[in-house]
């Protein structure tokens, strides 16, 4: 069940995107957050206005997950891609692959050019972005055709050189003019990878370049010009925050990394697919306290490819494997093309990589706080009622319960929880055989002394006075007793072990007027017990587990009473016998119509069975 408190306790206020689940596990809304611990409370606070269709979406909320990221620009970028992936019924944005540009370089032609574009297209050109500023993206290229004199031109080249006049950027001295031939084509290709490196991350030599140019024109009273340089190098600063979560080469690649304590780990994947991040997955690691994270890291690999459908062109590591080379070729093997393991040391794959690290360690740091919650709804539940009642020590606890309705069917219910959690493996169910009639505790007599003689007898059999816990759920006794009821049904029990001359703790869970656990009876006494406390919550889940059980059993009982038929009254019919019939002639009303011949071709009816039915039809 999903805890909305508790989680809404464990958001970062960290900028991401949080996806919206309905009770079938569909994505139903995508959106983005600059802090996500602000944002996703703000659906579920009643002081919040919210639109009519927020109201009805956030009714539909069955739970939520979310993904962090390093910027608002980035979690804008991979909600887009959600959406588009998942197509969530509340989300009315983002509709097509122009949302945001791109800047592109040809890369194809021999003298390449740095252009902006729309749309992502498989021309063998070099995408970077998206971005969310077209402005900033436009004075970017700019920025660079400047600072690298790379030619704006639409000539094909080399075919056209000398073809036309130089244009007005070569007399500017903003451009090599390539369509002269003033140019090799590997000195501008230098040109080319300059840009490159710029658009790749490294952005520090064209921000201090631009900082000395506008202090310089700032110092020669040049104030239009250090004014045109502080904008191109704001435009610089808002591209440099780039979006490292859709990819410029489309292809498709896993990114993988993990976050470790001492006794697990957490390895993250995200999955990206045609450049585009479209999803993510965590798998817990155990039994890692000795591993390196290299060691974690090429098990996983190892594991998880050998059983998924997919393998996709590349994977992105978080650090060096020992056999990477074998596992190469045994991935290549298996997709039928070459795959490539790549630990990214610089640029956006590598922010990816530590994005995918972060998430990892989000994950793991979540499921510490949920293993201390767990420990303490169980073991430290069971602490808190063994100090309640005295006790030095409980591992087992057993609960028994009675069903009935109007004495018909009474049954035994027997449920078992070690540290604090159910041990669904060790329940029995007990049919009353020696009561007849709404007799509870006489039906508790029963139950509580068949299963003790059982477990004595059991233990007898082994021969051994450390009973292992390996062995069967009766031979295993418990340390404490919950009876569900007061004085009468704890007294009961205390009576069938003092019989049985065996000494078990026996603890009475006492009801108020509202059948609602008010307390604990113990040693004649009842002790009141707080309500809010993890130990009034576990005896009230095991109080209800017991019964339930109990009515699950009688409720079967019942239906299988109460699958009865005509048939069952003719001499000579049974469960497989009627079966045959109905199946052979579909209906009892064709069945009284048949003659003995006819009844006679079903199987397994003999002549005589055949007129012991037509006689019964007709009498």
């Amino acid at each position: 069940m999903f805890d909305f408190e508790e989680e809404l306790k464990k958001l970062p206020a960290k900028p991401g995107v949080y996806l919206m689940h309905d009770e079938n596990d569909t994505i139903i809304y995508v959106g983005k957050a600059i802090s996500l611990k602000n944002r996703v409370r703000s659906y579920f606070r009643a002081s919040t206005v919210k639109s009519p269709k927020i109201e009805k979406m956030v009714s539909k909320i069955a739970r939520f997950e979310y993904i962090i990221t390093d910027s608002e620009l980035e979690a804008l970028v991979l909600e887009n891609n959600l959406i588009k992936e998942h197509n969530p019924r509340y989300n009315t944005m983002l509709k097509d692959d122009k949302t945001y540009p791109y800047i592109k370089v040809t890369v194809s032609e021999d003298y390449p050019r740095i252009l902006f574009a729309r749309e992502m297209k498989k021309d063998k050109s070099k995408y970077f972005g998206p971005y969310s500023s077209a402005g900033a993206v436009k004075d970017t290229i700019e920025l660079m055709n400047k600072l690298y004199t790379l030619r704006t031109c639409n000539r094909n080249l080399p075919k056209d050189f000398g073809s036309d006049r130089p244009c007005l950027n070569y007399h500017m001295k903003q451009c090599l003019a390539p369509c002269q031939g003033n140019v090799t084509k590997e000195a501008y290709r230098e040109q080319v990878e300059k840009a490159l490196e710029f658009l790749n991350g490294n952005y520090s030599p064209i921000l201090k370049e631009l900082e000395h140019k506008m202090q310089t024109a700032s110092e020669n009273l040049d104030f239009e010009e250090a004014i045109r340089y502080r904008e191109l190098l704001n435009s610089v600063k808002q591209v440099s925050q780039k979006q490292k979560i859709t990819d410029s080469d489309g292809e498709d690649k896993d990114i993988i990394a993990l976050s470790k304590d001492d006794t697990d780990a957490v390895v993250q994947v995200f999955f990206v697919r045609n450049g585009k991040l479209i999803g993510r997955e965590h798998f817990y690691m155990t039994h890692v306290s000795e591993d390196s994270k290299s060691q974690i890291l090429e098990s996983f690999v190892k594991q998880f490819y050998a059983g998924t459908p997919f393998i996709p062109k590349e994977l992105m590591l978080q650090e060096e494997i020992e056999d990477k080379e074998v596992i190469e070729k045994w991935l290549s093997a298996r997709k039928g093309a070459r795959v490539y393991l790549r630990i990214p040391k610089i640029g956006t794959k590598e922010k990816l990589v530590e994005l995918a690290a972060k998430n990892a360690e989000l994950v793991l740091s979540q499921d510490r706080e949920k293993i201390k919650r767990e420990e303490g709804r169980t073991i430290g539940a069971v602490k808190e009622i063994a100090a309640l009642l005295g006790l030095e020590h409980i591992y087992r606890m057993e609960a028994f319960d009675i069903s009935n309705i109007s004495g018909f069917e009474n049954v035994g219910s027997m449920v078992v929880y070690e540290k604090g959690k159910p041990c669904r493996s060790d329940y029995r169910k007990f049919k009353i055989k020696t009561v007849t009639g709404p007799d509870d505790y006489a039906c508790m007599r029963e139950v509580l002394t068949r299963r003790f003689l059982h477990g004595m007898e059991e233990q007898k059999q082994l021969d051994i006075k450390d009973i292992d816990r390996q062995f069967g759920s009766f031979t295993k006794f418990p340390d404490l007793l919950l009876m569900d009821g007061g004085k009468g049904q704890v007294n009961i029990a205390l009576e069938v072990l003092a019989e049985l001359k065996l000494a078990i703790p026996v603890c009475g869970m006492v009801k108020d007027d509202n059948h609602r656990t008010r307390g604990l009876y113990y040693n004649n006494i009842e002790i009141p017990i707080d309500r809010h406390s993890e130990g009034f919550k576990l005896v009230t889940r095991i109080q209800d587990e017991a019964h339930r059980f109990a009515i699950e059993y009688h409720r079967s009982l019942r239906s299988k009473t109460q699958v009865r038929s005509i048939l069952d009254d003719i001499p000579g019919i049974g469960p497989a016998r009627r079966k045959a019939l109905m199946k052979y002639f579909k209906s009892i009303e064709d069945i009284k119509a048949a003659s003995v011949e006819e009844l006679m071709q079903v199987p397994d009816i003999s002549e005589r069975v055949a007129k012991e039915i037509h006689l019964f039809f007709r009498n």
